[in-house]
């Protein structure tokens, strides 16, 4: 009995053992999915070289569309009915729900290096790292608030979910941007908007492929990128190609997963570039770290079934399990074991520490943070689950390094612009810079030398100064040379604006200036013939003749209604030689007779006499004959007595005193200084009318100027200027000055201020700058973002300043050459000797005055001699009348004879004229000598 258990039990234990070693298969079949020719694949073949120990890993590898569902769903279902264990392979976003379903359902691991993806299913084991605790960190260490997210959908939608929650607390603006709704002509034109809104912040969120394809037509747009600050949210930051990115001096960071430091990896990349296979037919390429989480995959699927065999956990299938169709389908009972081996796996691999949690996503890594220094990638950090993010990168300044500039041969661009740059009159016999002059030709000259570097000069292709077109938001001209590298330097008459500084840097400037109005130079005004009333305007004149009128009426009124200004006539008789009382007596009455009682005619010649006669000097003639006197300061022979009257005669002798030194003070300059019309004086008279067009050069500051301005006046100019037609813009500088010579008048050129003194002072001299500076700016040297000659070129041009040699070419190229005289002959008003023309209107004055003296004195003789004819006339046949009266009487009757009583002589009494002329008296005592006779 005892022999027969013995024998039993021996049995029994062989049989279990037998068993146990058949469960657990030498040979595990493992499924594979990648697209045909990928890299993942090229390194899943790598991997399975590397790990031929039993258990051995027996690849079932299709080459399928990953985008395809079908496809997918087919090769899927085909491996898992041939009895693969677990699938390691890749999915796309079109495929990845059609894969969590078949491992949830069947309980079939999927091991991928793809995205991960923000799922609870167990069976999908994602070997590649999370990145959005980085990137937050990352975030909160640059302290961005406002930023550019610009991803993939299958990579990026859960970490933007996570950026917009977090911009929601911390009230960040974030601008999204979709790429694979982009092609390259609407992502060039996306990343010219942003930099239009000076969105230099951006993070992009994408595969490698797709990463490198942007930042190489980023790159091809030659633009300088030191602006800019570009986060790549991706993992493998040295897969990516940065050969012409960096040229362009950008800010990138991003993440490395492997550790190049490390001896492991870099003995299994050293094996990767030295394996060789047949199936291979592509050269060998870099291990990426989607190829490196592609090995780390292998070796999690053999680690894990070796502790499976380790454990002699049975993991062989029985029933329908190969069917993955089945309906309902029924999941692989031994799935669930081999999830959990998977999930337990912890090694060392080549993207550092490999660990998974309950959901199968990657767990306790820890990732390099690199930024791109100038000697190439530098890491400056890492981050960890427990650390979080940690900076280690010790920054020091930045030096600038001259010692190598002697060793090559800069670009200077410039702009053919006199007196700037011109041409040689015999630069045919001229090679490279010696065919050039001008001042900016001495300035780079000038400037080499004080820095130490050698130059060429190059004309700037499209003879622009450099603006960015409106829609493909490009810089042309000297700019954009400099903004996408095809020049170092830029030494012409560039002004220095806002948008020019962001894209380039500026020296100080070396030329300070601003926008000024070039117009034709009209012709000279001709003095008129009353030149000499344009010191004083037409109203003042006016004013002054009423108030000589006003003060002649008033002082008239007043000597009339004041008793100081009324005298007798007594005391003027009596300074007058004493006449005859004969004389003063008046004529007798006709009719009467001698025989009048003689006592009663003596006492009325007495009481005539007696009476008071009284006079007043100002009447309305001597009053305005006072005025007249004291306004031309040379007095008069008679004054008021009064004290209204000597008031009113101070007052005006004041208001002349004022009116005179005022007139004389501006006459000389007036008659002295010849004067040309201006039909413009300023800005503001140009946006008044319209008949004188004005317009800008095309394509420069001037033109951005008027673009950006919002002044009333500059804006009213600007519509005006777009909306003209014919365009008022030009091409170049000398077209414009042409075209202001050429328009007699009707065009006005808007240009700085020194090129329009420079063309003042050239032949044939007939352009004038009018009105002041609308604006005010600078000419500066221009340098690309970051360039090294950028600090001793600034050195440069301030020494040059502080050594006046800036203020000797300006006058040596603007005045010592001039061709219309000195500095000061340009001026609009020019003092010059006085000619007859000047004058002319006094001597008219002259001379019509003394021709009307002339006039009015013959009239008043002609008009006296008439009116005393009329009197003697009269008087002489009264006297004539008397006589024959005195002979028809007789002796004794009273009358004029000239016999008398007793042999006396009888004078006859004559009536006295009022003012008798000595002629006239003449003639009556002729005409009384013969009646009497």
């Amino acid at each position: 009995m005892q022999g027969r258990f013995a024998l039993v039990f021996f049995v029994s234990c062989m049989i279990g053992f037998c068993c146990v070693t058949i469960s657990f298969p030498s040979n595990i079949h493992i499924g594979g999915l990648f697209p045909t020719g990928s890299h993942e694949y090229d390194v899943f073949r790598f991997a399975l070289s590397h790990h031929q120990d039993i258990p051995k890993l027996v690849p079932q590898v299709d080459l399928v569309d990953t985008g395809s569902s079908f496809a997918m769903t087919y090769a899927f279902c085909s491996q898992f009915s041939k009895g693969v264990y677990a699938i390691i392979g890749l999915y796309d976003k079109k495929t990845m729900n059609m894969l969590m379903s078949f491992c949830g359902s069947l309980h079939v691991c999927f091991i991928t290096p793809s995205f991960p993806i923000d799922t609870n299913n167990q069976f999908v084991i994602q070997l590649r790292p999370e990145l959005q605790d980085p990137l937050m960190a990352l975030l909160d260490h640059y302290q961005w608030t406002k930023f550019v997210y610009m991803y993939s959908p299958e990579t990026g939608l859960t970490v933007l979910q996570r950026i917009l929650d977090t911009a929601a607390e911390r009230r960040w603006q974030v601008t999204s941007v979709n790429l694979d709704y982009l092609t390259e002509e609407s992502f060039i034109k996306v990343m010219q908007d942003l930099e239009y809104k000076k969105e230099y912040r951006i993070i992009m969120d994408c595969e490698l492929e797709r990463l490198n394809s942007i930042l190489n037509l980023i790159a091809a747009q030659k633009r300088m990128l030191k602006n800019y600050h570009f986060i790549l949210a991706n993992l493998g930051y040295l897969d990516l190609n940065f050969t012409e990115f960096q040229k362009f001096g950008a800010n990138v960071t991003g993440f490395q997963l492997m550790n190049y430091t490390d001896p492991t990896v870099n003995r299994t990349i050293q094996e990767w570039l030295d394996f060789d296979s047949k199936d291979l037919k592509l050269p060998k390429r870099r291990l990426k770290y989607t190829g490196a989480l592609t090995y780390d995959g292998v070796s999690v699927m053999a680690t894990a079934f070796k502790n499976l065999q380790r454990q002699r956990i049975d993991i062989s299938r029985r029933g329908n399990a190969g069917e993955c169709l089945a309906n309902p389908p029924a999941p692989w009972g031994q799935g669930i074991d081999i999830q959990r081996a998977l999930q337990q796996v912890r090694l060392e691999g080549l993207t550092g520490h490999v660990q998974f949690d309950e959901r199968g996503h990657r767990t306790n890594f820890t990732v390099s943070v690199m930024e791109l220094s100038p000697t190439g990638p530098l890491r400056v950090g890492y981050w960890n689950e427990e650390e979080r993010y940690v900076n280690t990168a010790v920054y020091k300044p930045v030096v600038e390094e001259f010692f190598g500039l002697q060793n090559r041969t800069y670009v200077v661009t410039t702009i053919l612009e006199a007196p700037y740059v011109m041409l040689k009159k015999n630069h045919e016999q001229f090679v490279g810079n010696d065919r050039y002059e001008g001042y900016c030709v001495e300035l780079a000259a000038e400037i080499a030398k004080h820095v130490g570097y050698t130059y060429r000069l190059e004309i700037v292709s499209d003879g622009k100064y450099g603006a960015r077109d409106v829609e493909s938001k490009m810089w042309n001209g000297m700019v954009g040379e400099l903004v996408y590298g095809k020049a170092d330097v830029a030494v012409a008459p560039l002004t220095i604006t806002l948008v020019r500084e962001e894209v380039i840097d500026f020296t100080k400037p070396f030329m300070s200036l601003g926008i000024s109005i070039m117009i034709k130079k009209p012709t000279k005004s001709k003095p008129g013939v009353f030149s000499f009333l344009d010191p004083l305007a037409y109203e003042i004149w006016m004013c002054i003749v009423f108030a000589y009128i006003g003060v002649s009426v008033v002082l008239f009124l007043v000597s009339r209604f004041s008793p100081y200004e009324w005298q007798d006539s007594d005391s003027d008789d009596e300074e007058e030689p004493q006449q005859p009382s004969s004389s003063r007596r008046g004529p007798p009455e006709p009719g009467h007779s001698q025989s009048q009682n003689p006592n009663q005619g003596q006492q009325n010649q007495a009481a005539q006499k007696d009476a008071p006669e009284h006079t007043n000097e100002f009447g309305i003639f001597n009053s305005l004959w006072f005025s007249l006197g004291a306004f031309m300061q040379q007095g008069c022979d008679i004054s008021p007595r009064s004290l209204s009257g000597r008031i009113v005669g101070g007052v005006w002798w004041f208001f002349t005193l004022i009116i005179i030194s005022s007139y004389t003070a501006n006459l000389a300059a007036f008659l002295t200084v010849e004067r040309m019309v201006s039909p413009i004086e300023s800005a503001e008279d140009l946006a008044k009318q319209t008949d004188i067009a004005y317009g800008t050069l095309d394509g420069g500051s001037t033109k951005e100027f008027f673009r950006r301005s919002k002044i009333a006046v500059f804006e009213k100019m600007w519509s005006y200027m777009k909306s003209a037609d014919p365009s008022v813009f030009v091409k170049t500088t000398a077209e414009g000055v042409v075209r202001v010579r050429k328009s007699k008048g009707k065009y006005a050129y808007l240009l700085e201020s020194t090129m329009n003194e420079y063309i003042e002072q050239r032949k044939p001299c007939d352009t004038m700058k009018v009105g002041g500076n609308l604006d005010s700016k600078g000419y500066g040297v221009a340098t690309p973002k970051g360039s090294a000659l950028r600090i001793p070129v600034n050195l440069a041009v301030l020494k040059l300043n502080e050594q006046a040699v800036l203020d000797k070419l300006k006058n040596k190229w603007w005045y010592d050459k001039g061709e219309c005289g000195s500095k000061d002959s340009g001026r609009k008003d020019k003092t010059s000797a006085l000619s007859l023309s000047n004058v002319a209107g006094v001597f008219y004055i002259l001379i019509g005055g003394l021709g009307l003296a002339m006039l009015v004195a013959l009239v008043e003789f002609c008009y006296k001699s008439r009116i005393e004819s009329r009197r003697m006339k009269e008087i002489i046949d009264a006297a004539m009348l008397s006589s024959t009266l005195s002979r028809m009487t007789g002796p004794g009757s009273s009358g004029m004879s000239v016999g008398g009583e007793n042999g006396r002589l009888i004078a006859h009494d004559f009536p006295k004229g009022p003012q008798t002329l000595p002629c006239m008296s003449q003639a009556a005592s002729m005409g009384l000598s013969t009646t009497g006779m």
